[in-house]
């Protein structure tokens, strides 16, 4: 493929990303409503959330430091979605693998930390050190499903991974051949979303909202933008490496939805962990599910 049709790609993946993702902002809200017997916010609603936010102006400024966070963490989705196969475009996927992606995901935590720690504001540091704590603990099992993925087909390459799902059929889905390892994934892609009961960095009752506390105006547009983009990955990512990826929109977007539907609906049913269970919680259930499933993929080879 020429670099014509690569700029191309790299262009409209991020784009169609986002779209994709305010549908299932739009999504997560609607799931939400109906479980505590509310009507919901319209069809748009995410995307006016976004135009208001970038509409107002900010009277506050931290300086430079506290910019180049907020654009640490666009970026590094933007960047994330251009090596994220969707369906008929590849983008950057050849030119980088899992190993790749997974180090890209970090970059949005750190522009985070970055910001939020140049506002000098006690409740933005609470929040940021429980973030990163966050991270830490599902990075462990989140390498492991990686560490599955690449043992069971035999590459990191996310292209080739979906060929080999695509090409056998639903017998040589991810979520059929190690099923135990989907069971991780799927409770580490919960975790990845920072919703309850896993919300310990936002914590409103707690810290004040943790790392939005100074976040207004065109920067919390920007955290709407990444959440759009957050649910996005996380679910994608999913489908990619368990459910075979996509041939087309019709059979990509379905499965998409159906993995964010539990995590959506779950975390209306669960109180919030306090930010040191989370983190054992984390390291014992999805790590050891992880374990074991990993135990089962090299004891069958």
């Amino acid at each position: 493929m020429g670099w014509g049709s690569v700029l191309l790609e790299v262009t409209l993946m991020p784009l169609l990303a986002f779209a994709t993702g305010l549908l299932l902002v739009l999504m997560m809200r609607r799931i939400r409503a109906r479980l505590e017997r509310r009507v919901g916010p319209p069809f748009f609603q995410p995307l006016y959330d976004i135009l208001k936010l970038y509409g107002k102006r900010v009277q506050i400024s931290h300086g430079f430091i506290h910019d180049l966070g907020i654009i640490m963490v666009v970026g590094g989705y933007i960047t994330v979605e251009m090596y994220l196969p969707m369906p008929g475009m590849d983008g950057l996927a050849a030119h980088g693998d899992l190993i790749t992606l997974a180090y890209l995901m970090m970059v949005p935590s750190l522009g985070m930390a970055l910001g939020v720690g140049q506002c000098a504001n006690p409740n933005g540091s609470i929040g940021i050190s429980r973030a990163l704590m966050a991270m830490l603990g599902y990075d462990i099992p989140f390498m492991l499903v990686i560490v599955a993925a690449a043992t069971l087909y035999g590459t990191t390459s996310l292209p080739d991974i979906i060929a080999a799902q695509q090409g056998g059929g639903m017998a040589t889905w991810g979520v059929v051949t190690m099923p135990v390892m989907a069971i991780a994934g799927l409770v580490t892609t919960h975790v990845m979303l920072a919703k309850e009961p896993f919300e310990t960095y936002v914590a409103p009752a707690e810290i004040a909202t943790g790392p939005m506390v100074e976040m207004g105006g065109k920067f919390m547009g920007g955290l709407f933008v990444v959440q759009a983009f957050q649910v996005y990955t996380a679910g994608a990512l999913y489908t990619t490496l368990f459910l075979g990826g996509g041939t087309s929109w019709l059979e990509f977007l379905p499965k998409l939805c159906a993995v964010m539907f539990l995590p959506f609906a779950i975390t209306v049913l669960f109180p919030r962990f306090k930010a040191g269970e989370g983190l054992l919680w984390v390291w014992k259930w999805p790590t050891a599910i992880a374990l074991l499933g990993l135990a089962l993929i090299y004891l069958r080879r």
